[in-house]
């Protein structure tokens, strides 16, 4: 008996380790690295919060969106105006680009309380359309398809400045993301995405929680624009097309839409791979949209679900062969 309880010591003290040495090599990646591979780990940062964001509003509300990139567009143009246009500092605008996504947020989900699955997904592809659409037509405002030229967060030489900013904010967004789905509200939210009228019927109130999910996850993604939008240095309509959509909810599903963390390392791997295969030129997105595929047909709830399940089996059966060997 003793020695199975020393060998679950062990199991603790190997996986400290290994969560100090992954801390250590996050910490110190800008040093290990060239400035290409910094720039790849800024942006994966961005779309991590982006992706862990609608994984909250899709995978634990049930509200299943195709305008989040549209509120990241939208919190980038708000930041990036109000700094060049009125000369507001920086971090002001990016508050005012999360306050005003929140605002916006909240009023789509307001707009949709009636409409479900693909009702919503259409009228969010549509919301997403037209801010483009805007965006285009303004050119005196936003500098349509030219794009906006905007003020940089950092004026240094190197990217690790925006890398460990978007660390923080990256670290920040999920404590509260974490906070909020293990409060009494994330069970109001799980409750309404397994059967809203059974939720009804408990005395939750569905309309209120939809709306405050579209609020507070568009107001996540107001804040990745801001910061990607300081970071890049120049707005495009591009940044709030239907095609980085479907890159976010791809990372979302390949990691795990269920699972604030698992989507995380979702967007975190998907962006590495698909800068690891850029040599592969159209190549990528086919070897990408498969491993989509893949996901879909034999792991549902992500691939990396399905590899902790496997780790968590494998090291229970370690466990009790050690217990009998005892």
């Amino acid at each position: 008996m003793r020695a199975s309880w020393i060998g679950v010591g062990w199991i603790g003290v190997g996986r400290i380790g290994v969560g100090v040495a992954l801390g250590v090599l996050v910490l110190a990646f800008p040093s290990l690295v060239n400035a290409y591979w910094l720039t790849v780990a800024i942006l994966a940062l961005f779309y991590a919060i982006v992706t862990a964001s609608w994984a909250l509003l899709a995978g634990y509300a049930g509200q299943f969106s195709f305008g989040h990139m549209a509120f990241v567009s939208l919190g980038a143009y708000t930041s990036g105006l109000l700094v060049m246009s009125f000369g507001v500092p920086i971090p002001l605008g990016i508050a005012a680009g999360v306050v005003l996504c929140a605002v916006v947020g909240a009023g789509i989900g307001y707009i949709c309380l009636r409409m479900r699955g693909p009702y919503l997904a259409l009228f969010t592809v549509a919301f997403s359309e037209v801010l483009r659409i805007v965006i285009v037509s303004e050119n005196e405002v936003t500098g349509g398809s030219g794009g906006l030229e905007v003020t940089p967060l950092f004026h240094t030489r190197s990217d690790a400045p925006y890398y460990y900013l978007g660390l923080v904010l990256l670290a920040a967004s999920l404590g509260l993301m974490v906070w909020l789905v293990r409060s009494r509200w994330g069970l109001f939210f799980r409750a309404i995405r397994e059967n809203q009228e059974a939720a009804a019927a408990a005395g939750v109130k569905v309309l209120r929680f939809r709306v405050l999910a579209f609020a507070i996850t568009t107001s996540f993604a107001g804040l990745a624009g801001g910061f990607f939008g300081h970071y890049i240095g120049i707005l495009t309509p591009d940044i709030g097309s239907v095609d980085q959509m479907g890159l976010v909810v791809a990372m979302a599903v390949i990691g795990g839409a269920e699972n604030l963390f698992a989507a995380t390392v979702g967007a975190l791997l998907c962006e590495a791979l698909v800068e690891a295969l850029r040599s592969y030129e159209q190549w990528r997105l086919v070897l990408f949209g498969a491993l989509l595929l893949l996901t879909i047909r034999f792991a549902r709830n992500g691939l990396l679900a399905l590899a902790y399940q496997a780790l968590k089996q494998r090291g229970l059966r370690g466990l009790v062969a050690r217990r009998a060997a005892s």
